[in-house]
């Protein structure tokens, strides 16, 4: 029997992969490994329906889904190394698995601040298991401090805000979401959470956790020296690719100071023969040359439809890509198609104090549209992106 095409990592974007495979007519062996003991699960209501107790099941696909596609899905298996030149990889049982084609789908694990200890109460987000952790913790408790104000740290001060929980946010730049989508529009977002009652400290630090006597915490001493009292702290400031079990594999990663991740070309193939990787660890090269990871939903799936046409010998789709992704705070809906840049132009050409929505640019052409509660404004102006469009012809139709 043949060695299968196995997928490391069982999470969203692995297993797209494995069901592009079998929509393609694959019929050869998949094996889908996690090392989580849950089944495919969707993180984007981790931080938003699950913590607020609003569902419970965020599972992908049935378990029969699996047996009726012959996809062998082998959880609790963290895999440790890979030998390209034996096509095998090896798991931290002590096992060791041949492959066909291997698909890197590893994901990103929270970062942690240096020098904060651990203690109770302290937490990141990014597992099922961590959700729930925070989840069962936050009845009872009065007051939490969230440290970062990415999406994670936005989501959470909203849901947290939703349970009637006092809610101090501290970030170093100097609006949310700055390094994502500039300075200008960051204010916009600072301004609905202080709207919600948020206390958002900005261009300030954490200095250290302070705990009471049974070593859980209570607070954190900032670095301008005031201090946040808090039952809850959650750590939002970001997440790294998972590499460290491609050490000495000869697979070509990048630099942690742009991004990290493992490197591949448009369609997701590595620098190793036969080796592929997709989703938030996948540094793919776009079509301005640049090779970067883009940690966003929509893109998994559209990863995994390139890559498994690539690997089974077809040819891959030339029509432009436009990226979304989305996040929900509060009431509102921010939503963005293309790529903005803290770089690019930005013009606001709607906002009422709450909902807005900004045309992003460079040389004059248009490069992303975001919007907050104007769902239907952005959604139409993705043909706009698909094509160079400048972005005054955009304004003046807009009258």
């Amino acid at each position: 029997m043949s060695a299968p095409i196995v997928i490391v990592g069982a999470g969203l974007a692995g297993l797209r992969t494995a069901e592009e495979l079998r929509r393609a007519g694959y019929e050869g062996g998949v094996l889908l490994l996690g090392d989580e003991s849950r089944p495919p699960y969707d993180r984007p209501p981790l931080s938003k329906q699950f913590v607020r107790g609003e569902t419970d099941d965020t599972t992908l696909r049935p378990p029969e889904f699996f047996a009726e596609k012959n996809i062998e899905l082998r959880l609790g298996t963290a895999v440790t190394g890979v030998d390209t030149a034996a096509h095998t990889i090896s798991t931290a049982d002590g096992g060791e698995l041949a492959y066909d084609q291997l698909i890197i789908a590893t994901g990103l694990r929270p970062r942690r601040l240096p020098g904060l200890p651990e203690m109770a109460g302290l937490h990141v987000l990014r597992a099922h298991e961590d959700a729930e952790t925070l989840r069962a913790e936050l009845d009872g408790t009065a007051r939490a401090l969230i440290i970062g104000a990415g999406f994670i740290g936005c989501e959470l001060a909203a849901s947290f805000r939703a349970a009637g929980i006092a809610v101090s946010m501290v970030e170093p730049q100097p609006t949310p979401l700055a390094s994502v989508l500039g300075e200008r529009i960051g204010e916009l977002v600072a301004r609905m959470h202080r709207a919600e009652g948020v206390d958002l400290r900005c261009g300030i630090g954490v200095d250290t956790l302070r705990a009471d006597d049974t070593g859980h915490v209570r607070g954190a001493l900032l670095t301008d020296g005031t201090e946040i009292d808090a039952d809850v702290v959650v750590l939002g400031v970001g997440s790294v690719p998972v590499t460290d079990w491609l050490a000495g594999s000869g697979i070509e990663l990048a630099e942690p100071a742009a991004g990290g991740g493992v490197l591949a070309d448009e369609v997701g193939r590595t620098s190793a023969a036969d080796v592929w990787v997709v989703g938030d660890v996948a540094a793919w090269q776009h079509d301005t040359g640049e090779r970067k990871r883009v940690e966003h939903w929509t893109s998994a799936g559209e990863q995994a439809k390139l890559l498994v046409t690539a690997l089974l010998g077809g040819t891959a789709p030339t029509a432009a890509r436009v990226p979304y992704f989305w996040s929900d705070q509060y009431d509102v809906k921010i939503q963005a198609l293309g790529t903005p840049s803290p770089a690019d132009d930005v013009t606001v050409v709607t906002d009422d104090g709450r909902k807005f929505l900004v045309y992003y640019s460079r040389d004059g052409i248009l490069t992303a549209v975001l919007g907050a509660g104007l769902t239907g404004q952005v959604m139409k102006l993705r043909a706009k992106l698909a094509t160079p469009t400048p972005v005054a012809d955009l304004l003046a139709a807009a009258g």
